[in-house]
């Protein structure tokens, strides 16, 4: 049995109803389904749409097909269009014709709009809350490990910060995500419940009541935009490719930083595999998953964009397509930030490593310019002399910091014993604008 087809002549092609079925990935809307039937079975009583008797059958009906998926006694399976189709044929099924009562004021177009809103809801409200653990994780290690190490541009060791300077960046960005989810969240907290197909309905309804009870902040106001409206969506998916770069960014981090050649970081047993023909692998493959699957949430975000940008208002069914690939984005994304989080709560820093890097890679040049600067040095020239430095300490298997004075007075005369001080690493880390380096 269908939802329709009354002014159909011909039963439906058995290869279109497979290509037109949605049910085997919306199931998970179940319970988002059966809350705003029960909201609207609610307003239709208050408003005289429904007796109270039928009211109360309905509800309980509705309940019991709730629990019975919770407990596993109702299995969410058979040949159903949708999840609409499957709880409103097994609510007639239960308790009769009085069943066929529940959609009256409603059209599938905005109870799936608004199964979606509530959805996205909760799980964005769910992904701030990961997201903001991620974040207490992150700042927790980085103020437990202050060791110096070098700051890269170019992936080419340029000044020294440090471990936790350099962890709290991700912090920031996570930080902005957090925002961003917040924002998304407080746009898409309406409710299109009453839109109808998409010009609303003749029966009398009060869409504050499906308002307040369902949570939302405030209905839509125009039935058109409510119905096809798939922005939030858009907006959130936009959010979780974001998340997902900064997740990458940190997971190459980690790659690099675990790898032999930097030796910075050692990444828990827990979240990285073997070689089934090397023994002495230890492969960072939870920082690489993350990695790999930001192009899988991406390409979902591309492909609801490309879904949308030519359709005329109101609903089309190319809509439908936008489940498949939120459904997965959300599933992605709190998979790969639950994995970041226990990656970096179980991280060993190898702080020797790390220091030793920074002595290697001349990283207080710039200061040794600007000391020549504060020395009525032109900085075009401290630039020049400093690079002449860092060559002759190449030649000679030298750091800046390891050339007598007499070294340093052949290349400027106006250096003095105080330059060592100047460029110790901790002396740079504590100076001026730098000081939130440590």
């Amino acid at each position: 049995m269908k939802l329709w087809g009354g002014r159909f002549r011909k039963e439906e092609n058995k290869l279109m109803e497979e290509f037109n079925k949605s049910f085997e990935y919306d199931k998970v809307l179940y319970k988002k389904d059966i809350e705003g039937s029960l909201a609207h079975v609610y307003m239709q009583v208050k408003c005289g749409l429904l007796t109270e008797e039928e009211g109360l059958q309905i509800t309980n009906g509705l309940v019991k097909i709730l629990e019975d998926i919770e407990y596993g006694k109702l299995e969410l399976e058979g040949n159903y269009e949708d999840i609409h189709s499957f709880v409103e044929l097994n609510l007639i099924n239960r308790i009769g014709e009085v069943g066929k009562k529940l959609h009256t004021a409603r059209s599938r177009n905005d109870q799936v709009a608004t199964d979606m809103r509530l959805y996205a809801k909760e799980k964005t409200i769910y992904l701030i809350d990961l997201v903001s653990n991620l974040k207490l994780t992150l700042k927790d290690v980085a103020s437990k490990n202050s060791t110096i190490m070098p700051g890269y541009t170019h992936l080419q060791r340029a000044q020294v910060v440090t471990f936790k300077h350099h962890l709290m960046a991700y912090y920031s960005m996570f930080d902005r995500d957090e925002k961003r989810l917040k924002n998304a969240l407080e746009i898409l907290d309406e409710n299109p419940l009453g839109c109808g197909a998409l010009a609303g309905t003749t029966h009398n309804i009060d869409r504050s009541i499906t308002t307040e009870r369902l949570g939302f902040k405030r209905v839509v106001e125009n039935y058109m935009d409510g119905v096809s409206d798939r922005d939030y969506l858009l907006e959130l998916m936009g959010d979780f490719s974001i998340i997902m770069m900064h997740l990458s960014r940190l997971s190459e981090e980690l790659v690099l930083w675990s790898s032999q050649e930097f030796s910075f970081v050692e990444i828990d047993d827990l979240y990285t595999t073997g070689s089934s023909i090397m023994p002495q692998k230890k492969n960072p493959d939870g920082a690489e998953l993350i990695r790999g699957k930001t192009g899988r949430v991406y390409g979902n975000l591309m492909g609801l964009l490309t879904v949308m940008k030519g359709l005329p208002l109101a609903y089309n069914k190319d809509m439908q397509e936008d489940k498949e690939g939120f459904f997965d984005s959300v599933n992605t994304l709190e998979m790969c930030i639950k994995i970041m989080n226990l990656m970096i709560s179980t991280l060993k820093i190898k702080e020797e490593n790390m220091k030793k890097a920074v002595k290697a890679g001349f990283l207080n040049a710039t200061e040794v310019a600007d000391y020549l600067v504060k020395n009525n040095v032109a900085f075009r020239d401290a630039h020049g002399i400093v690079g002449s430095i860092v060559i002759h300490c190449e030649d000679n298997n030298k750091a800046i910091e390891d050339l007598s004075i007499e070294e340093l007075l052949k290349f400027s005369d106006k250096f003095k014993d105080d330059i060592y001080e100047f460029i110790n690493y901790e002396s740079i880390l504590n100076k001026g604008s730098k000081n939130n380096l440590k």
